[in-house]
C-alpha cells in the first residue's frame, strides 16, 4: 500500500500524476474493515527517492505493525542511512521502471539491479520490481546473481488482450516472459505480488486474469502474496472485496493456500517474524 499527501510532502517535478491525499489515519480506517493491523508500506513513483511521507507513516506505525519499501539511489545511498532505516521497519527497495515508462535493455538491467543488491545484500532487504512482463525472460539469468530476494509488483504485468471475450481461452503461457516468470517463482528466490488487477484486466469479472492467477497460485504457492495496492492511485472508486472473493477462488478454497497468500508468505518475505 502507499501513503501520499502532496499538500505537505511535495511530489518530484516529473511526477506523472497528482493523487489527494491518502494518509496513513485513511489506511487505517480502510484496513480495520478487515481486521488488518500490519500494513507494508511501499515508496510510489511520484515521490521518487524523497522517502519522508512514508517514512513518518512508518514511525509512527512502528516496526510491530509496519514495514516499508523505500526509493532510493544504490550508488549514492550510505551505511548509516540504510542502518537507521532498517531500525524502524524498512526492508526493501523498490525499482519502477513501469509508471515512469523507462525502456532497459539486459545490460542495463543487469548493471542497475547488481547496484542494487549490493547495498541490500548486508540487510537481507528485499528487491522490489515493478517491470513489464516482457523483463522476466532476461531476469532469468540476472536473480541468481544477485543474492538478495526478489519481489515482482502486479502479477508480473502481463498485457491481457484489450478486449475480453469469454469465448476465448487465454492461454498464459503464450504471453512473453510468463514461462519465465514461473521459472523464477519455482527457483526459490523470486515473490510474485497479486495486486492491481484493475491496471491489468479488461473484465469488470477479472475473468480473462483468472488463468494467470491460477498458474502463479499453483506454481509459486509459497511464493506469491496479496496486496491490497491502497488507495489504488490513478483509479477511482475500487471495491477490494470482488479481488480478494478472486484470489480465494485461485487458490481453489484450499485453507493452507489462502493462508500463504494472505499471510505467511508475506511475513517470510518481509521478515516479519525476526523482528528487528
Amino acid at each position: 500500500m502507499h501513503v501520499v499527501d502532496p499538500t505537505r510532502f511535495p511530489l518530484t517535478a516529473n511526477a506523472q500524476y497528482k493523487p489527494h491525499p491518502h494518509t496513513l489515519a485513511d489506511a487505517k480506517a480502510f484496513y480495520s474493515k478487515y481486521g488488518i493491523e500490519n500494513m507494508v508500506l511501499v515508496q510510489p513513483s511520484i515521490y521518487g527517492d524523497d522517502n519522508s511521507c512514508m517514512l513518518e507513516a512508518l514511525d509512527e506505525l512502528t516496526p510491530q505493525h509496519g514495514r516499508a519499501v523505500v526509493g532510493l539511489n544504490p550508488e549514492t545511498i550510505d551505511t548509516e542511512t540504510l542502518e537507521k532505516w532498517h531500525a524502524i521497519g524498512v526492508r526493501g527497495a523498490r525499482l519502477n521502471l513501469v509508471s515512469v515508462s523507462r525502456e532497459v535493455n539486459e545490460d542495463e538491467l543487469r548493471a542497475e539491479l547488481q547496484s542494487y543488491a549490493k547495498a541490500l545484500r548486508p540487510f537481507n532487504w528485499v528487491l522490489q520490481l515493478y517491470v513489464p512482463l516482457k523483463l522476466a525472460l532476461p531476469l532469468v539469468h540476472i536473480v541468481p546473481d544477485l543474492g538478495v530476494k526478489v519481489c515482482i509488483d502486479h502479477f508480473g504485468s502481463p498485457v491481457l488482450p484489450q478486449q475480453f471475450d469469454p469465448s476465448v481461452t487465454i492461454y498464459p503461457y503464450d504471453m512473453k516472459g510468463f514461462a519465465s516468470l514461473v521459472n523464477l517463482l519455482q527457483d526459490g528466490r523470486t515473490w510474485v505480488k497479486l495486486s492491481a488487477p484493475y491496471r491489468l484486466s479488461k473484465d469488470p469479472e477479472m475473468r480473462d486474469l483468472d488463468p494467470v492467477g491460477r498458474e502463479l497460485v499453483i506454481k509459486g504457492a509459497d511464493r506469491v502474496v496479496y496486496a491490497t495496492d491502497w488507495p489504488h492511485t490513478r483509479f477511482e472508486n475500487i471495491d477490494s472485496e470482488p479481488f480478494i472473493e478472486k484470489c480465494y477462488e485461485w487458490c481453489n478454497d484450499d485453507p493452507a493456500l489462502v493462508e500463504k497468500l494472505f499471510r505467511t508468505n508475506a511475513e517470510k518475505l518481509w521478515d516479519v517474524s525476526s523482528g528487528i
